[in-house]
């Protein structure tokens, strides 16, 4: 089956009890046991619920994996991930990277003994240099936030399996609509359900999937024993968002697209960040391992001071001043005190994030309505 079909109808059966087209929301804490065996596929909703096993049928379907974990938040589903490291571990990550990924990694995980080493991952060259036998994950981001930079996902789980490390990649901007990362070698895949899996603006949650089913095993064990599961509403409006994600990232990664270039000739702006831009950096890369578009975010420097930049974000009347991405409405704001507030202001500026860079979600309003909200605020 194509992707759009397996987004409807894996996992996503119809209820044989009364035929309902939609899968029921089972709401119960804990299951009945036939036996005193616990060998049932369901027992507490901790360990497993019926709702939640759907969303993560159909969401490892649509990345090519094994299994999917479903959590609470994307962050919840980051720090499982980290839990298979051991204080003396090291991580090798981006430096375009999620503002909270950051926080954990360099304000929680360091000063419980593992020690975090950041480069910039568009150059896999640093990432190999980084290497060394204590490092056990590689955490990659592609496309970047609020950046947008390119990472090669396959010459970085090379590098990785050569040390003895897994490779992880957040693909939250991506959507596994546009980039499948296991695909391209990677052991795990990080989504923050709450963007454009949700799509509505109205959940939290994340999620991981993994090639390998030993490794799923393992990571089930540890969001068992730590607790931050999805619940069952969630997983039903993801599973929901599930079925048009492919049409809505799509159509979003059109519109970005067009407002990139348009951004790229404006007086006032000079520079713009979008991998679908034939002059971005990673723009080869991108399209080699994007297929169908290149994401709905973007960002962009102005011509002038944060003042300038927060007078812009604060005067669009469409684009609403809001962080998040990926859901139907457009969102602008500044990474340097929204966003990507927790990261040091010296370590964000030593990394490109500028005091007046301006990131944009698009959503899925027409193209000529988010380009006059621009223009009128740019002037």
């Amino acid at each position: 089956m194509q992707f759009r079909t397996r987004a409807i109808h894996v996992g996503q059966e119809h209820d044989r009890a009364t035929g309902a087209i939609v899968p029921p929301i089972h709401v119960a804490s804990t299951f009945v046991q036939p036996d005193a065996s616990m060998t049932a596929p369901y027992d507490y909703a901790r360990t497993a619920s019926p709702t939640r096993a759907g969303f993560e049928a159909t969401l490892a379907a649509l990345d090519n994996g094994t299994r999917a974990l479903a959590f609470a938040s994307g962050m919840a589903a980051t720090h499982c991930a980290t839990q298979i490291l051991r204080p003396g571990d090291r991580i090798v990550t981006g430096t375009d990277i999620y503002g909270g990924t950051w926080r954990l990694f360099n304000k929680l995980l360091a000063d419980r003994g593992i020690a975090i080493t950041s480069v910039d991952t568009s150059d896999t060259a640093n990432v190999a240099a980084a290497m060394g036998p204590d490092v056990r994950l590689v955490w990659i981001e592609s496309p970047g936030n609020p950046l947008l930079s390119i990472t090669d996902i396959a010459a970085c789980a090379e590098i990785a399996h050569a040390a003895g490390a897994l490779l992880a990649c957040d693909a939250t901007i991506a959507t596994p609509a546009l980039t499948r990362p296991l695909d391209h070698g990677a052991d795990i895949v990080m989504h923050s359900a709450t963007k454009s899996i949700g799509g509505h603006s109205d959940l939290l949650g994340g999620a991981l999937v993994v090639r390998d089913a030993d490794l799923g095993t393992r990571l089930h064990w540890l969001q068992n024993a730590t607790g931050g599961v999805m619940g069952p509403f969630e997983s039903f409006l993801c599973s929901r968002g599930l079925k048009t994600l492919e049409l809505r990232v799509h159509a979003q990664s059109d519109t970005a697209l067009r407002l990139a270039g348009w951004l790229l000739g404006h007086p006032r702006v000079k520079a713009v960040r979008y991998p679908g831009l034939p002059g971005h950096a990673g723009h080869a890369i991108a399209c080699r391992q994007m297929e169908g578009g290149f994401g709905s975010l973007m960002s962009f420097e102005l011509d002038g001071d944060v003042t300038a930049a927060r007078r812009v974000v604060e005067s669009t009347r469409i684009f609403q001043l809001a962080v998040s991405l990926g859901a139907a409405e457009s969102l602008i704001e500044l990474p340097a005190v929204m966003s990507h507030g927790s990261y040091e202001p010296a370590a964000r500026r030593a990394v490109g994030i500028a005091d007046g860079l301006i990131r944009l979600a698009v959503g899925l309003e027409a193209f000529e309505d988010l380009r006059e909200d621009l223009a009128a605020a740019l002037a």
